[in-house]
């Protein structure tokens, strides 16, 4: 098997990653058709998308020292036959119960995308090819908030909330014919790590003390965190309350994702010029002030819907140009352990998504207050946790 040009294995790499936000961003929108079909209430439903954060947060930390261990390609294999399983659970679930239990292997088998696209970066790149390569994974996965709303949307009238969780079974099984066909493995014999539990353990251990590392790794998981408070909140805050139609939620939901695809060619760009250390402490500069712009007009009403929309817009587009610099900076350093740093990096990223889901659960009154707060709280974090940590 030939190695791909960079294009191309930006597409494979962008969508495998793609797969947890495909599988989120798709069923959105047929959350109160789910909720009226199983007979469960809105904190049931809404416990389906909580679980599969959770899945998609403590899934990598497995597969980063197996893909470090036996490669990148067989255990990617094994996650993406889970999540086509899981998959098929979901689409046949008679309740909530047995729906969110196929939402949790649904995650666990998605996440290795996710976390082993990361490792593969850092295997056939330096530092400034990583954000470019990075960046080029955030226009693939940029597609997926644009479309899969619209095509979530599209299949509702025709094949309810079911026919969505079928289109992912399909997507999962055209994934693991492209990995057959197309993907070669990007860590040879030589280089993989053979140490135990115990080394794996020390492994995690070295790089949680390690104040760079933490401090890219929590910059760019407090942004990620915000977006998931978005992600978690905005069907409730647009539809409910500001009246958006189900049909146009995903044009909302796609104009960011455009932001994002937007930021990262952008920032792509930039590095080529100039240093990526010197480059994020002005980019991470910006969730927070967006963040507390939302919160400002939710509390004042100033500006109402269209200042609520930009302040969202800004947030979440600028975790196209975060997301690219924090993983190549936190993994720079760390390309022998590239699978382990990735699992760590995304752990805490789908962690404190999960954490900030949850605390916008615990808050919800009805108002669009609690998703403006977390927001605003996690991009002050992320702006902390670079500047304390990895000044």
């Amino acid at each position: 098997m030939t190695a791909p040009s960079q294009r191309r294995l930006a597409l494979i790499l962008g969508a495998l990653a793609g797969i947890g936000p495909f599988s989120i961003d798709m069923y959105l929108p047929a959350l109160p058709a789910l909720g009226a079909s199983l007979n469960a209430s809105p904190g049931a439903v809404q416990g389906t998308l909580a679980i599969y954060f959770l899945g998609l947060a403590f899934g990598q930390v497995l597969y980063g020292p197996l893909s470090d261990r036996h490669g990148r390609r067989a255990p990617l294999f094994v996650g993406l036959g889970l999540y086509t399983v899981a998959a098929i659970g979901c689409a046949l679930a008679p309740d909530v119960e047995s729906l969110t239990v196929a939402r949790l292997f649904q995650a666990l088998g998605g996440c290795a995308g996710m976390v082993i696209a990361r490792a593969v970066v850092r295997d056939v790149t330096d530092e400034r090819g990583a954000v470019r390569l990075m960046a080029q994974l955030m226009l693939v996965m940029g597609v997926a908030p644009i479309v899969a709303p619209m095509i979530g949307g599209a299949l509702l009238p025709a094949f309810g909330w079911r026919g969505i969780f079928w289109l992912l079974v399909v997507y999962g099984a055209v994934m693991l014919g492209v990995l057959a066909l197309f993907l070669p493995e990007s860590l040879p014999p030589e280089r993989r790590r053979r140490e135990g539990v115990l080394g794996v353990m020390r492994t995690w251990y070295g790089l949680m003390r390690d104040r760079r590392f933490m401090g890219y790794a929590l910059a760019g998981g407090f942004v990620i965190g915000g977006m998931f408070a978005y992600i978690s909140g905005s069907p409730f805050v647009l539809m409910e309350l500001h009246g958006v139609p189900a049909s146009e939620y995903g044009f909302y939901f796609g104009a960011n994702a455009l932001g994002i695809m937007a930021m990262g060619q952008a920032i792509a760009r930039l590095a080529q010029r100039m240093p990526p250390a010197r480059l994020l402490p002005v980019v991470i500069c910006v969730p927070p002030v967006a963040g507390l712009a939302l919160l400002a007009t939710t509390v004042s009403g100033i500006g109402g819907f269209p200042a609520l929309v930009a302040a969202l817009f800004c947030y979440v587009a600028m975790i196209g140009a975060v997301m690219p610099l924090t993983v190549a900076l936190g993994m720079g350093p760390h390309g022998a352990v590239a699978g382990s740093a990735s699992a760590l990096m995304g752990t805490l990223q789908f962690g404190i998504g999960a954490a900030a889901g949850a605390l916008l659960g615990l808050l919800q009154d009805g108002t669009a207050m609690p998703m403006a707060l977390v927001i605003a709280g996690c991009g002050v974090a992320g702006w902390c946790s670079r500047r304390f940590l990895a000044p």
